[in-house]
């Protein structure tokens, strides 16, 4: 019995102690919140106004510099966008009917026909930001590391496709084997053998370059949340510098 009462009390002891690291965990986070909470209250409206949308434009700008430039995909691993699935399972099929030379034709331009395309998200990106409303706002302040990205990403995602698609269409269709994916894809499209989005060149090329886009904004997102005085605007330091 006294063995039985020994270890009752260890027990009850142990989830004493347990229970007090997790008050004290909870406090702790509370009071971090508390303290965040009283540092936004510190900006007036039209600073955390004028910081919001000063990091959204300088987030998209660089963005849009680093992708529209020679070699934006092409020569970027993380957004250099490859065949269509469909041509890179018969890649080995057609490199062997002669078809090599037309398959790294078709990957060139696809690449370049997005470079030529990122830049004209710019205005859908501008208006984006000028249309950013008081919702908005709280959820870039409050929201995760990529919350810049998802305001994005809501607000331009089916324009973007749109806009780029007749320019990459115009680039992609001066490949020979881009018109032949077409002409077979669209036939299959139709009896649901390939997904929507790889039914032709340019609404594959679309999609992959309006990801690219904002995988890129992501990244200066994140760039402006972990040094936001080195971004040199005072207004994004003042802001972004009190939720870190």
């Amino acid at each position: 019995m006294r063995t039985s009462f020994s270890n009752l009390t260890v027990s009850a002891a142990s989830a004493t102690v347990s229970l007090q690291r997790t008050s004290m965990i909870m406090a702790s986070l509370l009071l971090s919140f508390s303290a965040c909470a009283a540092d936004l209250s510190q900006l007036s409206n039209k600073d955390a106004n004028s910081g919001l949308k000063a990091a959204l434009e300088q987030g998209a700008n660089a963005a849009l510099g680093k992708l529209g430039a020679a070699d934006g995909f092409l020569g970027n691993d993380k957004v250099k966008i490859p065949l269509p699935s469909i041509l890179e399972k018969a890649k080995p099929l057609l490199k062997l009917s002669g078809q090599s030379k037309q398959l790294d034709e078709l990957v060139i331009a696809m690449n370049r026909a997005a470079e030529s395309a990122v830049p004209m998200a710019k205005p859908l990106l501008l208006d984006a930001i000028k249309s950013m409303s008081v919702t908005d706002a709280k959820n870039i302040l409050t929201g995760g590391d990529t919350s810049v990205t998802d305001f994005f990403r809501q607000k331009t995602s089916t324009a973007l496709g749109s806009k780029f698609s007749p320019i990459v269409k115009g680039v992609t269709d001066k490949v020979g084997l881009a018109n032949k994916y077409n002409t077979v894809m669209g036939k299959a499209q139709k009896m649901g053998a390939v997904p929507e989005n790889e039914a032709t060149v340019e609404s594959y090329v679309s999609g992959r370059a309006v990801d690219a886009l904002y995988t890129m904004i992501a990244e200066e997102e994140k760039k402006i949340r972990q040094d936001p005085i080195g971004t040199g605007s005072k207004i994004i330091g003042k802001v972004f510098g009190l939720l870190k």
